[in-house]
């Protein structure tokens, strides 16, 4: 999809270090930058709202000129939507190449603070969503670090291959795949011993079939070096353990399940938009 890298943007420091990633994406993907704000009170129906109004739309100028200047051949553009954020960007998305949003950053014991908008969007949104910290590095800085993707071998996923494989090969960094690969069911009533041969014969199959799901993707993205990892346990919790520091952005799928009311993003999305600390790419599959 061509359509352009969005933000959302809406001043505070959080939508800021959003706005600094979104603008080193677009450069490295070829594509336009546009800038929503949510404004949900329509002018006229607030005391004094044509003033906010308009300091809300020089604002907004304001950011979207000095962006032009900084951001070099991307185009960058910017709206204001008479709309809830939650409902103005999963919109926006619908025709992004990628939607980007800011996450305040807490303490390590506490994780991050993924808000209420923030989570609405990711369940909904029909693009891949980049989930950025608050004051963590943003820019270029991080696009020289590898990718990482957490693949579930359960379910077909080529959105969320392409897109992994895809970053990888913009930013000529390699590509480490994890598929975390938790003990046989019924295991705990077995003997060590027994669990112990189960499982080694689970993580040999469990890698030949990680090989064989990885191979039509190498083949398209030759100059992407993989390294591909079987780790054990429960897939949250390794795959948060396994993204270090040195990780540039870390890509997981979420199963697109379009319903009425509410949305999942499931325990793995979960997990690593709270508790990793590079940029998180979620990325619907059907």
């Amino acid at each position: 999809m061509n359509g352009p890298v969005v933000v959302g943007y809406d001043g505070s420091a959080e939508s800021i270090a959003a706005l600094q990633w979104a603008t080193a994406e677009a450069a490295l993907r070829g594509l336009p930058l546009e800038l929503v704000q949510a404004w949900p009170w329509p002018k006229h129906h607030v005391l004094g709202g044509e003033d906010a109004d308009r300091w809300v739309r020089r604002q907004l100028a304001d950011r979207e000129a000095a962006v032009r200047a900084a951001a070099g051949d991307v185009p960058v553009s910017s709206r204001l939507v008479p709309d809830a954020p939650a409902a103005a960007l999963t919109a926006a998305g619908e025709k992004a190449s990628v939607l980007v949003l800011g996450s305040r950053g807490l303490s390590t014991l506490r994780g991050f603070l993924v808000g209420s908008v923030s989570q609405e969007v990711l369940a909904r949104a029909g693009c891949p969503v980049v989930l950025v910290r608050a004051g963590g590095e943003t820019g270029q800085a991080p696009a020289r670090r590898p990718v990482a993707l957490a693949l579930d071998l359960r379910h077909d996923c080529p959105q969320v291959l392409d897109f992994a494989f895809r970053a990888a090969a913009q930013r000529m960094v390699p590509l480490r795949v994890l598929h975390a690969a938790g003990p046989p069911a019924g295991s705990e009533y077995m003997a060590f011993g027994a669990i112990a041969a189960i499982s080694a014969d689970l993580a040999t199959a469990e890698e030949q079939a990680l090989t064989e799901a990885l191979q039509p993707w190498r083949d398209r993205y030759p100059d992407v070096g993989v390294d591909a990892t079987v780790v054990p346990g429960s897939a949250a919790l390794a795959v948060v353990e396994a993204v270090g520091e040195d990780i540039g952005l870390l890509v997981v799928g979420r199963h697109d399940r379009r319903v009425t009311f509410g949305g999942h993003v499931g325990p793995v999305t979960h997990a690593a938009i709270h508790h990793v600390n590079c940029p998180v790419a979620v990325v619907p599959y059907h």
